[in-house]
């Protein structure tokens, strides 16, 4: 284990970088001409168009499939090849992100009809 003043070290170094690299993106992006305002693209709301449930329930799902396939690639990536720990803590990991994601994702599914409604509604004000 690591002492304390290292590890706080190396968090640091790492945000700094990370805001680093963030801030840098920005400031190119600044001295960029601006073409156009941006709007958001109709594929980015799901229910705007006139799409179905089906379609929105297919986004959601996909995405927190999505999401909890990259989580286990992480934990089991960083628990079986770095610290090397497996059997028990490994299935306890596998059941308890999966039971999450499934107490979750009806509230995802609700703010994500919530948020492409609210997008179609504003986009809907903008047009008149």
């Amino acid at each position: 284990m690591l002492p304390v003043s290292l590890n706080i070290t190396l968090i640091l170094v790492g945000y700094l970088l990370v805001m680093g690299y963030l801030g840098l993106g920005l400031l190119l992006l600044g001295r960029r001409p601006a073409k156009r305002p941006w709007t958001p693209a109709r594929r980015l709301l799901p229910m705007a168009a006139g799409r179905s449930w089906l379609a929105l329930i297919r986004q959601v799902v996909g995405t927190a499939v999505g999401g909890y396939v990259l989580l286990m690639a992480v934990v089991v990536g960083y628990y079986q090849g770095v610290a090397h720990v497996g059997g028990p803590f490994l299935m306890s990991a596998v059941t308890g992100a999966a039971l999450l994601i499934g107490i979750s994702l009806p509230l995802f599914l609700l703010a994500s009809w919530f948020v492409s409604r609210f997008a179609s509604w504003i986009a809907s004000r903008r047009g008149r």
